[in-house]
């Protein structure tokens, strides 16, 4: 924050656009942010955002400045002497402001202004008089006008009324220049550096300090005053800090301020300077409750979350599950073809825990509630998870949702855990349909049908040699005459076709077998792919989703924020 120069034209310039950008900046951010922001400091930016919208709609260009000080300080003396006439009342009795008192410079109509600004007693000041009650001071001396001066005679900070000093801190808020008014007597005053001038600092080129009643000091003493006031301004946050001496007495100093006020008005931008100085600082109190940066999630170690997870929706059994029923497939379609019969005594292992091969379930509506859905559904018979399970999902969770929140604010961090947080058994049901959803059929390997044709051809061999002794046996029951009966070297064909075809029949029977379970486990490890891809689709859409949500709102204020106060 600096004084208004002297000889300078303007103050500096900010656009309606770079101010309305700023705005929308730092209500996006409020919007964003929502209940991860500090309260008091995001009851503020909205403040802010309401001043800087309901100003911005006020018709005129006016420069709004207060004239702000202790009881006694001569603010009311110095404010007539501004005007050129006896607006504010000056007594000995203290207070004598009670409310706040306006003058408007120039033809342009402010009354929408100070109705937004809510001060009741106002002056039209006629610029053709010569100013000054006494007549020394002289308004041709000011170069530039004061046309769109609004200047106020706020109530006394300190007054010992509490509803003068609500007043006053009210109208400090909308206004656009403050000039702090003491004398020397106050100008240490305590409450006006705490609790004014160093929680105003942050309004840059908004502040000027004017140390009134010079006249009751001799030149020495003023000087070493006024470098005492210096100092505790600059200490105060003030940079650059500059000090005038008025006296309504002698009428010393106050053209400079005139001067001063003048160059506030020129250009207009004083109130959009205040304006972009509030939105700024709004924004600078509501960076510190984010951080610089934020995890990526998709960068996250996560295998022992989905490892867990994967426990939880039963995949070890299921695949257990798969890798039997692939064998008791297998021995359905290579085993010895009269020993299949006993595979309608072995219970189907997938079709126990309720699982469809092919993943296949019913549509259902899109707009019923989780409740519909598992009873359409239904639930797999899959074990529920142990309690060791459970808390090493939980163990895993919280260890994913840590490192998620590394570097964020408390506020930030609790909502990445919450995000996470359901007790409403929606993971389970969101795991258990992963898993009953997942398809569980593969190929059929080929070398199946070649077996199965083998085992078949054999087993026709045997039928075919038992069958020919069934004929020779009822034959010579019946005493027909026996043909002579083919062999292969000194064995007879038809035991050769029994026993060939039974003993090479079990032979491959169990070569497929052996072979089954190599089967076995390459089958395991696809369907293992496939759930872990289940089961990272609801690590996803319940962990992942949720915490990068959160993240990205972060990430979205973050650079509202910075945005805003650039």
């Amino acid at each position: 924050m600096s004084p208004i120069r002297m000889g300078s034209a303007t103050v500096r310039t900010v656009s309606a656009a770079e101010l309305a950008t700023r705005t929308a900046e730092l209500e996006a951010a409020l919007g964003s942010g929502a209940g991860e922001l500090d309260p008091a400091a995001a009851d503020n930016a909205r403040r802010v955002v309401t001043k800087a919208a309901e100003r911005s709609g006020i018709a005129g260009d006016h420069t709004v400045v207060a004239l702000a000080g202790a009881t006694g300080s001569g603010k009311s003396s110095l404010f007539n002497a501004l005007v050129g006439a006896d607006v504010a009342t000056i007594g000995a009795r203290r207070p004598t402001t009670s409310l706040p008192s306006a003058a408007v410079w120039g033809d342009a109509d402010a009354s929408e202004l100070l109705d937004w600004l809510g001060v009741t007693t106002r002056h039209v000041v006629d610029e053709s008089r010569p100013g000054g009650a006494d007549g020394r001071q002289r308004r041709g001396q000011v170069a530039g006008s004061l046309g769109g001066l609004v200047l106020l005679d706020l109530p006394d900070f300190d007054s010992r009324v509490v509803e003068h000093r609500h007043e006053a801190e009210r109208v400090l808020e909308l206004v656009d220049v403050f000039v702090w008014v003491t004398d020397p007597q106050k100008y240490a005053d305590a409450r006006l550096h705490d609790e004014f001038v160093s929680l105003m600092s942050r309004h840059d080129a908004m502040t000027l300090a004017v140390l009134n009643q010079s006249d009751r000091l001799g030149r020495e003493a003023l000087a070493s005053v006024r470098t005492d006031l210096t100092k505790l301004l600059v200490a105060d946050g003030v940079a650059g800090a500059a000090v005038l001496t008025t006296s309504t007495v002698t009428g010393d100093g106050v053209p400079d301020l005139q001067q001063r006020l003048a160059n506030a008005v020129a250009g207009h931008a004083a109130s959009r300077q205040r304006l972009k100085s509030d939105v700024v600082g709004a924004a600078e109190r509501l960076r510190s409750g984010v951080s610089e940066t934020e995890p990526d999630v998709r960068a996250l170690a996560r295998t022992d979350l989905d490892a867990a997870l994967g426990r939880a929706a039963g995949v070890p059994i299921v695949l257990d599950a798969v890798e039997r029923d692939h064998r008791r497939e297998a021995f359905a379609h290579t085993g010895w073809l009269f020993g299949r019969w006993t595979t309608g005594f072995a219970a189907d292992p997938l079709r126990r825990l309720r699982l469809d091969r092919t993943g296949g379930r019913p549509s259902i509506p899109v707009d019923i509630d989780a409740s519909e859905v598992r009873a359409v559904l239904g639930r797999s018979s899959i074990p529920t998870p142990t309690a060791s399970t459970v808390s090493a999902v939980e163990l895993a969770t919280r260890t994913f949702v840590r490192d998620a929140s590394t570097g964020l604010p408390v506020r930030w961090s609790h909502a990445v855990e919450d995000a996470v947080d359901e007790g409403d058994g929606s993971l389970g049901d969101a795991l258990d349909r992963a898993v009953a959803g997942t398809s569980l059929r593969a190929r059929r390997p080929a070398w199946w049908f070649v077996v199965n044709v083998l085992q078949w051809l054999l087993g026709v061999l045997a039928v075919v040699g038992l069958l020919w002794y069934a004929v020779l046996w009822v034959g010579g029951l019946l005493a027909f005459a026996r043909p002579e009966t083919p062999t292969l070297g000194i064995v007879p064909l038809p035991l050769v076709l029994l026993v060939g075809g039974v003993g090479l029949g079990i032979l491959l029977g169990v070569l497929s077998r052996a072979w089954a379970r190599v089967g076995a486990r390459r089958r395991r490890t696809l369907i293992a792919q496939r759930l872990d891809e289940s089961v990272a689709g609801v690590t996803d859409a319940h962990v992942l989703a949720p915490v990068d949500a959160v993240l990205a709102r972060h990430r979205v204020t973050r650079e509202h924020l910075a945005a805003a106060a650039r």
